[in-house]
């Protein structure tokens, strides 16, 4: 099956930089799902570009090295408790596909210092404090080497993403004028219309804000930040508008059309108080995520299965990427 003829790839990865919340899972992770069944699918672990930014903790480096690790493992878990299916999906760790990196080198001997400097994350990251380390400065051009290393074609991403896929493309088409090679296709962002979800405090939900709520959280770790969620002082008689509503907003994620249809028209009519909205949002989000916590609790029994899935996703990118680093060093004369 020739390049034209075959089944899109799709490539997204996502970093190990804790426990996954509603706002990853609304904004992507949801997409990835069900992504599994229109194309061929990558999806790894980013543990390589979470170097970049690991907390800077004040003890020695094997707790920062056992933080990643366990960073990695849980966001495996997750992923599979969701419904990532590894028959479906190649699922790895970036780590175990070493190949990316010398692609990352390869690719930055192409590549302008002007690109880099322009990429907003880096100036937005170093705005809020992360050290300005190589690592997170050449960050888009690993970022732009998981793309290219298994020439995908569609990388679904948020809009403050579309970017990096910019300049993915620029380094593809460096390294094709520069070695007269159609080696890499030019990728193209998928722009699903993934849900803005904002955090208990009103601003989009986010570990850096701390205004999460966990997917797996139950009983009072799940009660505590949903009671918690910041609503105006209009009183239980009072009328209320649910389009400046976050905490409708929320409730809407969960609600089919006509539950939300029915929850606007009583925030309208007045005398319906923010507490019975949150008791029916913590309602909706424990039966949602029942299921899926129910699979996590099966699959943290079997940490070698989970193990042995991250393994056989890696033997199965490794081969891909080793065939495309073939072709490179060919082009590039390394071989």
């Amino acid at each position: 099956m020739t390049q034209a003829t075959a089944r899109k790839r799709i490539l997204s990865g996502v970093q190990p930089s804790g426990k996954l919340h509603l706002g990853n899972y609304f904004g992507a992770i949801k997409q990835h799902i069900a992504l599994q069944d229109e194309g061929e699918c990558f999806y790894f672990i980013a543990d390589y570009h979470a170097l970049t930014t690991l907390p800077d903790l004040e003890t020695e480096p094997a707790k920062r090295a056992e933080l990643l690790r366990t960073n990695a493992h849980d966001v495996a878990l997750s992923y599979l408790s969701l419904g990532l299916d590894p028959k479906k999906a190649i699922f790895f760790r970036q780590s175990d596909v070493p190949e990316v990196t010398e692609l990352a080198w390869i690719l930055s001997t192409v590549t302008g210092m002007g690109l880099l400097e322009r990429a907003h994350s880096y100036k937005d990251k170093v705005a809020r404090g992360i050290a300005p380390s190589v690592g997170l400065f050449t960050y888009p051009v690993l970022m732009a080497a998981d793309i290219l290393i298994y020439r995908s074609n569609l990388v679904p991403v948020g809009q403050d993403q579309v970017q990096h896929l910019e300049m993915t493309r620029d380094m593809a088409g460096y390294f094709n004028r520069a070695y007269h090679e159609e080696l890499f296709p030019l990728p193209q962002e998928r722009l699903d219309e993934a849900a803005v979800v904002p955090g208990t405090d009103g601003k989009k939900m986010s570990k850096s804000y701390g205004n999460t709520i966990d997917i797996f959280a139950e009983g009072n770790a799940l009660k505590k930040p949903v009671m918690s969620i910041v609503t105006d002082s209009a009183s239980v008689a009072d009328q209320k508008d649910p389009a400046k509503c976050n905490l409708y907003a929320l409730y809407s994620l969960f609600a089919s059309p006509d539950e939300k249809t029915e929850m606007a028209q009583r925030y309208r009519a007045g005398g319906l108080g923010y507490g019975e909205v949150k008791k029916a949002l913590l309602t909706k989000i424990d039966v949602y995520f029942a299921p899926a916590r129910q699979r996590r609790k099966e699959l943290e029994k079997h940490p070698s299965a989970v193990e042995s899935i991250l393994q056989e996703g890696a033997r199965k990118a490794r081969a891909e990427a080793q065939k495309t680093m073939e072709l490179v060093r060919k082009a590039t004369g390394l071989r």
